[in-house]
């Protein structure tokens, strides 16, 4: 675990807020070497599927050439929804390094299966609250101004 590259990924998510999006930033790392940066694209993109995790995802690994993000690192903001987990699993990282938990308590336990191992796949290790404060602050200013909008 690096707090440099979780920093990384909270202005990912301050980039993401500047562009009305919900601020979800993320980074991908390898030996120390950043293979992506990336935040939410949904409403810019106009596609459900282009949260930061996936468009992190598939900078890194047109980066490295290979689907296989084996011994990748991955640094987010908040905790990964079922599909982005399923995604990183199926990417086959290591680690998930999260600033702040779901609100939803239902989605730490439905991650955790995701990332479990399986006959196909390994475990990925998933670490969360590694920056409350921080991405709390971005998340709740960012809900706040849309309610007021």
């Amino acid at each position: 675990m690096n707090f440099k590259y979780m920093d990384m990924a909270i202005e990912e998510a301050k980039k993401a807020y500047e562009e009305d999006e919900v601020p979800v930033g993320c980074v991908i790392v390898k030996n120390n070497q950043i293979l992506a940066m990336t935040h939410n694209m949904k409403e810019q993109m106009k596609s459900a599927t282009k949260h930061a995790e996936i468009l992190a995802i598939e900078e890194a690994s047109f980066k490295i050439d290979n689907w296989r993000l084996d011994g990748c690192d991955v640094y987010i903001t908040l905790e990964p929804c079922p599909m982005c987990a399923s995604a990183l699993k199926q990417a086959r990282v290591s680690n998930i390094f999260c600033g702040l938990s779901n609100s939803d308590s239902k989605n730490y336990e439905i991650v955790l299966k995701i990332l479990s191992p399986d006959k196909n796949n390994a475990s990925v290790t998933i670490v969360n609250d590694l920056a409350v404060e921080k991405v709390n602050r971005i998340m709740k200013d960012f809900f706040k101004n849309r309610r007021n909008s």
